[in-house]
């Protein structure tokens, strides 16, 4: 029986080390990122304020300081 739960444990690892690592801002809320910066190099930064901002609140939820 402690064979099962040690093979229940090592199960375990991986998610509570994933849950471990931080989130790095640049890997953060890539769907908004993208849009922003397509949108920057097209426009220009003064024309996407909007979308700037949803990446802005996507960051923000995730719990980075901005």
């Amino acid at each position: 029986m402690s064979s099962t739960l040690s093979a229940a444990s090592v199960q375990s690892l991986p998610e509570s080390a994933e849950q471990k690592k931080p989130l790095k801002p640049c890997c953060a809320c890539p769907e908004t990122k993208k849009v922003r910066d397509a949108c920057i190099i097209e426009k220009g930064e003064d024309n996407c304020g909007g979308l700037i901002e949803a990446h802005k609140d996507c960051m923000r939820a995730l719990g980075f300081k901005i």
